[in-house]
């Protein structure tokens, strides 16, 4: 018996790699002193990713500049006063305005995958952004000589690729994060958007071989960003069934944080197929606290008692740092909840293994 678990993706980084992106971005370092820095971030990152346990690692995002616009760093076509994205106490972070076509990936996530990997032999997962949310970046009066739909397709097109090259230089699966799921039913509660959102992205999957897709996995939260998130209080019951026709082979659900666990899981149970796997969120990266493994393993036996646990795998609510200064939570407390998740898995699997030893022995008096 055996259940998968996996981070989500971003680890705080560390203060001198926070002070480096500041110190690039003013123009007082050059970029070779960034790079040494990185690099030493991306060193402990791994290491302490390994002492963890973790069976499955990432690279902690670590010189991304935020989950959701790596594939912009470096772009000229762009203005800042994109939409602003607004969480719950009261700050925002705001996208880029695309001003001018064709639209290209300035950076594609296998760089990140190729740094990290002489630097360990565990499988790294590599997280991408999800096309519908680089789809915020066209304007709704538009770009002359440019369409939508001329944006849409070039934007499909450096998706699948963001994917495809990850899978193709070794990732062991690919994660979409989709956070502006569950906002798209804040901002438009009649669910048209979040339709738009998952058939665009269905349209980059669908670029995709029926094995690569088994490998992508998408995840669902409400945000996650200085302790604050920006669409908690939309009920699961309206996203889980559209999110679900996603053609992907695994999904990544923040549960740990919710009120109603129990009646999101049956939600789940009713929506998940026989090719799919689903992996929930045991721990909470915006709680200061450590969850105990105790916690951990009682809310992974709740999981297993009411998905089948064949198809069931556990994860983070969410990154710790999807952006680069976000500095709400230390290293330290990052990698105490996946050291609590790993062992929290690992004893729920006794358990349950004890209990099925039981049950097959009390069944053969």
């Amino acid at each position: 018996m055996n259940i998968p678990t996996e981070p989500i993706g971003s680890i705080p980084r560390t203060p001198e790699l926070i002070g480096a992106f500041a110190g690039r971005q003013a123009g007082r370092i050059s970029a070779a002193e960034f790079e040494a820095i990185a690099l030493e971030a991306l060193r402990d990152t791994i290491r302490r990713f390994e002492r963890s346990g973790s069976p499955v690692i990432t690279d902690g995002e670590q010189t991304k500049p935020s989950f959701a616009t790596y594939p912009l760093d470096g772009l000229a076509n762009l203005a800042p006063d994109g939409i602003a994205i607004p969480f719950e106490d009261g700050h925002t972070r705001q996208l880029p305005r695309l001003t001018a076509g064709p639209f290209r990936y300035a950076v594609h996530a296998a760089k990140y995958l190729a740094a990290a990997r002489p630097l360990t032999s565990l499988p790294l997962k590599q997280a991408v952004i999800s096309a519908s949310a680089l789809s915020l970046l066209y304007p709704s009066a538009g770009i002359p000589g440019y369409s939508r739909e001329s944006f849409l397709s070039d934007l499909v097109e450096e998706a699948a690729d963001d994917i495809r090259q990850c899978l193709e230089r070794g990732a062991d699966s690919v994660q979409i994060d989709f956070t502006e799921a569950r906002l798209s039913l804040k901002l438009d509660p009649s669910g048209a958007l979040l339709e738009s959102f998952v058939a665009l992205n269905n349209r980059v999957l669908d670029r995709l071989s029926p094995e690569h897709r088994l490998r992508v996995g998408v995840h669902t939260c409400p945000g996650g960003d200085r302790d604050s998130t920006h669409s908690a209080d939309v009920d699961y019951a309206g996203l889980l069934p559209t999110l679900f026709r996603l053609r992907v082979g695994r999904f990544y659900v923040q549960l740990a944080s919710e009120r109603e666990p129990e009646r999101v899981l049956r939600i789940v149970r009713g929506l998940l197929r026989p090719d799919q796997r689903v992996f929930v969120g045991v721990t909470d990266p915006i709680l200061p606290a450590v969850e105990t493994v105790d916690l951990v393993r009682d809310r992974v036996l709740l999981a297993a008692d009411i998905l089948p646990v064949s198809q069931l795998g556990t994860t983070d609510d969410c990154g710790f740092a999807p952006f680069a200064d976000d500095v709400s939570t230390s290293r330290d407390i990052a990698f105490a909840k996946i050291r609590a998740r790993v062992e929290g898995t690992n004893n729920a699997v006794e358990e349950l293994a004890k209990s099925v030893k039981t049950h097959r022995g009390g069944n053969s008096l």
